[in-house]
């Protein structure tokens, strides 16, 4: 990824929320904390245990970090919970 492409994806990206896409089509903020479902053990979260995410940011490969529990974690690892 070079320097332009980075720019333009932190056009997109706050520390403090993600858009998701609903089951219904929709673009929908989520603003810190929002809930998430550990898919498979990771870290110290085990399989289907809920948590907290507190932060977002971009890794330097363009991928989504959550910060859970002052921990990094790629965002595949995780259902995000729209509803709780």
């Amino acid at each position: 990824m070079d320097g332009k492409e980075n720019v333009e994806l932190f056009d997109y990206c706050s520390p403090k929320s993600i858009l998701v896409i609903t089951w219904y089509g929709r673009v929908k903020p989520l603003y810190c904390p929002f809930c998430v479902k550990a898919e498979v053990d990771v870290g110290k979260l085990k399989k289907g245990q809920y948590a907290k995410v507190d932060w977002v940011k971009l890794a330097t490969n363009g991928k989504t970090v959550f910060g859970i529990n002052g921990k990094a974690y790629q965002y595949f690892y995780f259902d995000i919970l729209t509803h709780m």
